[in-house]
């Protein structure tokens, strides 16, 4: 509903839960196995040039969803004009260093 590029895909652990730190070691491995899988489906699907990957927590950390949820982001060359700091850019005047 909220894709941010072609492909953006959500891993969502199944037992609700607000915080990735509070996760398992299953968890934790379960999402990281599914992550790869998803990258694999992603790629041959799009073929995207790069990735980011997110995870926010907490209301100060931009979580609007009380369940952990993990964001694959495709990226595409020419996405945006400088794509330098990747996941920096979330405070955009610390970007680019």
């Amino acid at each position: 509903k909220y894709e941010l590029s072609l492909g953006h895909t959500l891993v969502i652990p199944k037992r609700l839960i607000s915080n990735y730190f509070e996760l398992n070691n299953h968890e934790l491995m379960a999402s990281s196995l599914m992550i790869k899988r998803v990258k694999k489906i992603i790629d041959k699907q799009f073929n995207p040039d790069g990735y980011n990957i997110g995870i926010n927590i907490n209301k100060a950390g931009g979580q609007t969803i009380n369940h952990v949820h993990i964001h694959i982001i495709p990226r595409y060359s020419g996405d945006i004009e400088n794509p330098a700091g990747g996941i920096r850019g979330v405070i955009p005047e610390k970007k680019v260093y």
